[in-house]
């Protein structure tokens, strides 16, 4: 376990490049290696989760050549895959596994899945159990809840799903399943979550079709390799849109960020708060839209975060919170029951840490109630193992009133090892591309 000293800050300054889109990025190694042919990956993100990706896939034959955020793959069809004679790992990845299950319920052999100890929490009946309607067999603690899991695919039949919950990851894997099932498969879903997977497929020469908020395939489809730009991570650019919000005399500006409409909502919330966001598109984009961010310090205001918009902005409710703190009024957050299946129960893990610095939230049973602007103060706190967590907590550190120690702070590399880095690099008002 590594700690980290955080000090507070006078303002940030300058110009970032934010690292590629976590989602992006393993949907491109996914996809390139049951794709035919060659792959190339440009910007591809280095963080742990990733790499996991690459190591499962290279675990059942595939070749990947990986050097720096460049990856190569040469893809041999999902027939290509092989047996893994080792266990998948899929280390602290939820993505991962949810999205590899649906590709190894149509694949002739056995494998076995596991990951570290939070995804030995994380719920994975919401995918095994559509995917045993389609015909794989798998096994698992909690009749096929809970890793390990056991699969053995092939000969998987269309299906019309009717998803209870919005989740890329549960209409993925499911849709995966169906590009080489008999039949057609489609998943609806209560509110639209985000279609990374629907744009790739259709980079890579699978025909999806969409239809408000169901999206269907035809089985039988092969997938062609390619090449993908990943864009920079808006949920990473998140911690850095509200750190330039909520620091005095700060404004920052974050290059090439991915601007999927599914996942922009983010900004659309901090916007209706009173942040000061400039967006500057970017043409010649391909599969995913991208732009230039500039954000400066604001006078942010409370208001209700709820309904649609949540699946368009579930992984960023952590730092939303945060910036809800710094606004005037009451910010109440619901609908969000999905946060307690995250890497911890985000509802719990985020009021807890919060109220260590002084901050007025409690949680509710889907979401939770920040109430007037608060004086945050240095605390030792804790990421529990959640990246996504120890970012928030290293933004909050900079408006706090004396030093703050963040415990397990190494879990910030799953998604964006040079986060320390980039937070140093605005406070020294150097800035760089």
């Amino acid at each position: 376990m590594m700690s980290k000293r955080l000090k507070p800050v006078s303002g940030l300054q300058g110009t970032i490049q934010i690292p590629g889109d976590k989602s992006i990025s393993h949907r491109a190694v996914m996809f390139g290696s049951i794709a035919e042919g060659r792959t190339t990956v440009q910007g591809f993100l280095t963080g742990d989760d990733c790499l996991s990706t690459i190591d499962c896939f290279r675990k059942m034959g595939v070749s990947i050549h990986q050097e720096n955020d460049t990856v190569i793959i040469e893809g041999k069809g999902l027939e290509g895959l092989k047996e893994p004679v080792d266990i998948l790992d899929v280390g602290n990845s939820g993505t991962t596994i949810r999205l590899m299950l649906g590709i190894l319920a149509n694949t002739p052999f056995h494998s076995c899945i596991t990951g570290d100890a939070s995804i030995a929490k994380r719920p994975m009946k919401r995918v095994t159990g559509p995917l045993r309607g389609m015909g794989a067999a798998i096994e698992g603690r909690d009749e096929g809840n809970f890793v390990p899991l056991s699969i053995r695919g092939g000969h998987c039949k269309g299906t019309d799903y009717q998803s209870p919950v919005a989740s890329a990851q549960v209409k993925s894997a499911i849709l995966l399943a169906g590009v080489s099932a008999e039949g057609t498969t489609s998943v609806t879903e209560p509110h639209k979550s985000r279609d990374h997977t629907e744009r790739m497929l259709g980079a890579f020469g699978c025909k999806v079709a969409v239809d408000g908020n169901t999206a269907s395939i035809k089985g039988g489809q092969g997938l062609k390799g390619t090449h993908i730009e990943v864009p920079g991570d808006i949920s990473s650019a998140a911690f850095f849109l509200v750190a330039g919000s909520i620091v005095p005399e700060s404004e920052i500006t974050l290059k090439k960020v991915g601007m999927n409409p599914t996942r922009t909502g983010v900004i659309d919330v901090l916007k209706q708060m009173g942040a000061d966001i400039t967006i500057s598109p970017i043409e010649g984009e391909g599969a995913e839209p991208y732009a230039d961010l500039t954000v400066r310090t604001s006078k942010l205001k409370g208001i209700e975060i709820s309904g649609e918009i949540i699946p368009r902005l579930i992984d960023e409710i952590p730092i939303i919170a945060l910036a809800a703190t710094q606004a005037s009024g009451v910010t109440v957050i619901k609908d969000a029951a999905e946060l307690k299946v995250k890497e911890t129960n985000r509802i719990d893990t985020v009021v807890h840490e919060l109220k260590k610095m002084g901050a007025k939230i409690e949680a509710t049973s889907d979401g939770m109630i920040i109430s007037e602007t608060s004086l945050l103060k240095g605390a030792d706190v804790d990421s529990h193992g959640d990246h996504r967590i120890g970012m928030m907590l290293a933004v909050a550190s900079c408006l706090c009133k004396g030093e703050t120690t963040l415990l397990n702070s190494e879990a910030v590399a799953v998604s964006y090892p040079g986060f320390f880095g980039e937070l140093d690099h605005l406070q020294s008002k150097n800035s760089r591309v």
